[in-house]
């Protein structure tokens, strides 16, 4: 079983950063493509960044480019994602998700992952 477990969420200004971590147990880590998604108050969630295995290609919504860095360090079993320049708009509940396979070929879509963590929360003040 693949557990996932977030954490560096908190509250910042605008214009500040912040550090997420997300710390993956069982499975073959090295294998995992993962990805980082957030749902804001109301809203469904969405896609904010994704890295592949082996290559380490990374991949970013249209919102986060530029600004977020996604990155893994398989041998600490660990990803994470560096937030630069947050707005209020980035205001949300942060996961890390897993796909159910190793080595699976996933999207930018939920349904692609089958393993998440509980949420590492991210306020911006305005």
């Amino acid at each position: 079983q693949v557990q996932l477990l977030e954490s560096g969420g908190g509250l910042v200004q605008t214009g500040g950063s912040l550090r997420l971590s997300c710390t993956v147990s069982g499975g073959t880590f090295s294998g995992y493509t993962m990805s980082w998604f957030r749902q804001a108050p109301g809203k469904e969630r969405e896609f904010v960044a994704r890295i592949r295995w082996g290559t380490g290609d990374t991949y970013y919504s249209d919102s986060t480019k530029g600004r977020f860095i996604i990155s893994r360090d398989d041998a600490k079993n660990a990803v994470f994602l560096q937030m630069n320049s947050l707005k209020p708009e980035d205001t949300a509940l942060y996961y890390c998700a897993a796909p159910k396979y190793a080595y699976m070929t996933v999207g930018s879509t939920s349904p692609d992952y089958t393993y998440w963590g509980q949420g590492t929360k991210v306020t911006v003040s305005s």
